[in-house]
């Protein structure tokens, strides 16, 4: 063997070392030698078998799933989030112990987003990289939800927005890959604008929490009420960042401009605030007032005796909806966590049974094959049958619009309607100039 070359290489794996030498090249020949270390070869081989049959094993728990990513910002919206989570798992466990979808159980991987689009974008490409999820659903604030939007876009992966409302969720951004369940501000407005208008009320405050959700439900509500009212004036405009109004500041300026109504988009801790300071100082006296989510128990529930009366509001009166669908999933959500649904509650297990319908209709977790499969979907929730729409994206999920009141120290909705989401779009041809071409 010649001695001017001469070279030792390592591969190494777990449980596993191959011993190559390169033993030089030969003068006579030409050709280069390799020498295997036998006790190495041997370990080679035993290894190798149990790799083998371990990485079979692995491929087939691997398959007996279908992964599922699921992006919120739960600990920056408690409130609505977390039965929107027990929603969710209460699907889970129903698809599951039903045998799954596909032959297959469902595994849903959840991530909190801290209510920051860019933190929405981050967890959602570790789902999609390191947990190998095959679709994402989700979202709770307009912005995230904004952000996942185009995410499932770049990536060309299936995302069902669950909550957030912004219309551009399904028009202005809207894309193939992205379906939508909750009903959008522009739907919500359009659920009450017809009640509003009834009013023959002409000067008009608004007030509303200043990011793109409160935004898009003024813009709505400006040109329905416009269209149904001419004569509309809007005499005050309040836009309070998210989470830190200054409701003093607020009810004042809202006060001083001597409206005939109030229009408000404020929810959660804003909400409690502006309504005990309108309260306190009169805002509400002779007025009327017209507002989103208001009705909604997450925000409704925690005002007590102090909820407002006589509100016209969009919501969800749960002990009040007799429907035998209703009263079944009402019975079990209240077995399994021993408390009473939501509004959260019914996205979040509305959202699960709309994937797992979607899964079935499509044959396969592929984000092509499913997002096909979403055009035109119908699917059963606890209050009514819905569609997804082929022109947008959006599903036909309704709203509940009634009036709010107090019973027994807590507040209610009552005189409510289910408004049918199907009657509450606007025309195929204006959807099509506000969509953007997939």
């Amino acid at each position: 063997m010649s001695s001017d070359f001469q070279q030792g290489v390592h591969w190494k794996f777990p449980a596993l070392a191959i011993l190559v030498v390169f033993t030089g090249k030969d003068t006579m020949n030409s050709r280069l030698r390799f020498t295997f270390s036998f006790t190495y070869a041997l370990q080679f081989a035993a290894v190798a078998a149990v790799l083998a049959t371990a990485g079979f094993s692995g491929n087939a728990a691997a398959q007996a799933t279908i992964k599922i990513g699921e992006i919120n910002s739960y600990k920056a919206q408690p409130a609505f989030l977390e039965p929107y989570r027990q929603g969710w798992e209460m699907a889970l466990e129903e698809i599951n112990a039903a045998g799954g979808v596909l032959g297959k159980k469902l595994e849903v991987i959840s991530r909190d987003d801290n209510g920051n689009p860019g933190d929405s974008v981050r967890v959602a490409e570790e789902l999609v990289k390191r947990e190998q999820v095959s679709l994402l659903f989700g979202g709770f604030l307009s912005n995230t939800g904004l952000a996942l939007t185009d995410y499932a876009r770049q990536r060309k992966i299936f995302f069902l927005a669950a909550e957030p409302l912004t219309d551009k969720i399904v028009w202005h951004n809207g894309n193939k890959y992205t379906y939508r369940l909750r009903p959008s501000t522009y739907m919500l407005v359009a659920s009450l604008v017809k009640d509003a208008a009834k009013l023959k009320k002409k000067r008009w405050a608004i007030v509303y929490p200043n990011y793109e959700y409160g935004q898009s439900a003024v813009a709505s509500f400006k040109t329905l009420m416009k269209a149904a009212q001419p004569d509309i004036e809007f005499v005050a405009e309040q836009a309070a960042p998210l989470g830190k109004i200054d409701a003093g500041a607020v009810t004042q300026a809202l006060a001083d401009a001597k409206p005939d109504a109030i229009f408000n988009v404020l929810f959660a801790t804003d909400l409690g605030k502006f309504v005990r300071e309108g309260n306190t100082r009169g805002l509400f006296e002779g007025r009327e007032v017209v507002s989103l989510l208001s009705g909604e128990p997450e925000y409704l529930d925690p005002l007590r005796a102090e909820a407002p009366a006589n509100w016209l509001v969009t919501g969800y009166p749960w002990y009040a909806i007799t429907t035998p669908e209703h009263k079944k999933f009402v019975d079990a959500y209240r077995k399994k966590f021993n408390d009473y649904p939501r509004n959260g509650s019914l996205v979040g297990y509305s959202a699960l049974m709309s994937i797992a319908t979607g899964l079935k209709k499509a044959g396969s977790a592929d984000s092509d094959k499913l997002a096909a499969a979403f055009s035109g979907l119908k699917v059963e929730t606890p209050v009514a049958t819905i569609t997804y729409r082929a022109q947008d994206h959006q599903s036909t999920l309704g709203a509940f619009v009634g009036r709010t009141g107090v019973k027994d120290g807590k507040g209610i909705m009552s005189s409510f309607v289910y408004v049918d989401g199907a009657s509450l779009q606007p025309s195929d041809a204006e959807v099509k100039k506000l969509r953007a071409v997939d």
